[in-house]
């Protein structure tokens, strides 16, 4: 997973995330990250519009944004 992170930081792209809050609210996010370190990412979140810090224990799943065709 965190590969996955570290590729969307270095190409820009955007990744979908399901991540599991503070509050145990679990939440599906479009987002594109603009740093990483070993326990956060900070990214702009594309559900709420505005940039977010997110715990990298809180990530359940993480992939690239599926491209759809015409």
């Amino acid at each position: 997973m965190k590969g996955i992170l570290i590729r969307g930081f270095e190409t820009g792209e955007l990744l979908e995330m399901i991540y599991m809050a503070k509050d145990n609210a679990i939440s599906q996010r479009k987002i594109k990250i603009l740093q990483i370190n070993n326990t956060y990412i900070r990214a702009y979140c594309y559900l709420k519009n505005q940039i977010r810090i997110f715990k990298l224990e809180n990530i359940l799943s993480v992939s690239p944004t599926i491209k759809r065709g015409a």
